[in-house]
């Protein structure tokens, strides 16, 4: 493929930016889709993430809350742990933390866990309520968030942490509640005060001989956590759409670099003009875009060799018919009053004008191959076809004509061009040949192919010409005399072995003749 440096278009980099253009361009739409599908898949990503940290948090807070409870029943089951209470406390105790209870002078230690031993048994009247429940909250140190209440004889009596939330005010329907709460509960509530924000508890009554003595409660606010994640999923809509911004200016660039070869492509297709066909677009690397160039760089090089031939054929057809029309208008400028000259110009005229309408006829025989009726196919007899060829051929020149062989079979074919293109094949033959050189035509079926062939013994054909003498008037630069016609006999006998979706055949050599053959499928799909 032809494809210099310099036949090679660019885009150029000074083309004005305008705003429609922009608009209209296939990266903007790319960057468009690309932002939609961005868009909805953050929108679809950050309400999932958020619900799946309430989740979370909620499941870590049941946890606690449940941690709490299993840490009381087993204290009311009798089965004291004092160490592991011990070992709560330090693992929630920060210096900064208020203390959950007031504080007093730490006795000594043994004296110290003598009194938690004894003021964590069972209770069973107030008064005991009253000490366990003391001795419980100093050991017992709550997660954030997470409150511990007691209640003794339907009061309000400590808890833990002191400073409590304006719905676990003694005051409140929920505490009342809770204070003379007989048995278990499990549960939650809207906050009087916050719709957002929601309660979650659990109540374990205290009681003695089937007596209520008081009732403990772990009660948790989740308006710290869901704040918390709220300012989570903020930080993270924030830092995405930062990132977003950044990665649409990136796939901006990207884009535009992706989609070069298409501005280079519109820039070479309009540099194109009916005189310069050999703009070409620069194909780098592999993919679509590299394929869409090389594809359209062959399809120019086909037009350029198309307007190539077709120039040619113009001048060409122009210099055939300039020709006879100069050799007419001569004769006839000088024909005089003199009646056996006005016959001889006559007889001139008419033989340039058999002539010149050969050449039309076979112009118009070339442009006929190209359409889909150009044939009319019918089923013929090879071995008869033959005959009629060899018959037929005899008479074009005195020459030593032979049938060599003849095929048998019957064949799908159009008789009639069929004959044309192997006359035009022996025509040739008497043009380069002498009367004592020997012309044999014959006929084959081979490998599902019919062939026709026509061999001479003349002067051959160089091999430099062996391929260029099928191009409309083309003639072989050797030769003993010139061909009497337009250059176009071989030429309509390519177009009709083509039609019939075969090919033509040369084998020649100087010195040696030539064996021109037709290869014809049995079948053609025609």
């Amino acid at each position: 493929m032809k494809n210099p440096d310099h036949r090679v278009t660019a885009l150029s980099s000074s083309a004005g930016f305008r705003w429609p253009e922009v608009w209209g361009e296939a990266r903007t739409r790319v960057l468009v889709w690309y932002t939609v599908i961005l868009a909805l898949a953050f929108g679809l990503a950050i309400p999932a993430f958020r619900q799946r940290l309430f989740d979370r948090v909620e499941a870590r807070v049941q946890q606690d809350i449940w941690g709490e409870v299993r840490d009381f029943r087993e204290l009311m089951s009798g089965r004291i742990d004092l160490e592991s209470l011990e070992n709560n406390r330090m693992e929630h105790f920060h210096p900064s933390d208020p203390e959950p209870v007031r504080p007093v002078p730490p006795p000594p230690a043994d004296a110290r866990e003598a009194a938690l031993m004894r003021d964590l048994q069972l209770p069973t009247t107030a008064a005991e309520a009253r000490r366990f429940f003391s001795a419980y909250l100093q050991v017992e140190i709550p997660e954030d968030n997470i409150y511990l209440i007691t209640f003794v004889d339907g009061q309000f009596y400590q808890s833990s942490p002191v400073a409590l939330p304006r719905d676990f005010r003694p005051d409140t329907p929920l505490m009342r509640r809770w204070a003379t709460q007989a048995e278990p509960e499990q549960g939650e509530q809207t906050s009087l005060y916050n719709e957002n924000d929601r309660i979650l508890y659990v109540v374990e009554p205290v009681k003695a001989n089937g007596k209520l003595l008081g009732t403990w409660v772990v009660a948790h606010s989740v308006i710290g956590e869901r704040a918390e994640v709220l300012e989570a999923v903020g930080v993270v809509i924030q830092v995405s759409l930062v990132v977003l911004a950044i990665s649409l200016l990136l796939a901006w660039f990207a884009a535009g670099r992706v989609l070069q070869p298409l501005r280079a492509l519109t820039a070479t297709i309009q540099s194109i003009s009916e005189t310069d066909l050999t703009r070409r677009i620069p194909v780098q690397g592999q993919g679509e875009l590299a394929k869409l160039a090389t594809t359209f760089n062959d399809m120019m090089d086909r037009l350029e060799s198309s307007f190539i031939s077709q120039r040619n054929f113009v001048n060409d057809a122009g210099h055939e018919l300039r020709t006879p029309i100069t050799i007419m208008r001569g004769h006839l400028e000088l024909m005089s009053s003199h009646p056996d000259e006005q016959q001889d110009t006559l007889e001139v005229v008419m033989d340039e004008l058999d002539r010149m309408s050969r050449f039309v006829e076979d112009l118009v025989l070339l442009a006929k191959a190209e359409r889909p009726n150009f044939l009319q196919l019918e089923t013929v007899d090879a071995e008869a076809l033959t005959h009629e060829l060899f018959v037929k051929a005899q008479v074009l020149a005195p020459r030593n004509w032979q049938l060599e062989s003849v095929a048998k079979g019957r064949i799908v074919v159009d008789r009639q061009r069929i004959i044309q293109a192997v006359m035009n094949l022996a025509q040739n033959a008497t043009q380069h040949t002498e009367p004592d050189d020997t012309i044999t035509i014959g006929s084959a079926i081979r490998k599902d192919k019919v062939h026709f062939w026509v061999r001479d013994t003349g002067a051959g054909i160089r091999l430099e010409d062996q391929q260029r003498i099928f191009e409309r008037f083309a003639r072989a630069s050797h030769g003993r005399r010139r061909s009497e016609g337009a250059g176009l006999g071989l030429s309509i006998v390519k177009a009709i072995a083509e039609a019939h979706g075969g090919q033509v055949s040369l084998r020649s050599q100087l010195g040696s003749g030539s064996t021109f053959a037709v290869i014809l499928p049995l079948e053609p799909n025609a």
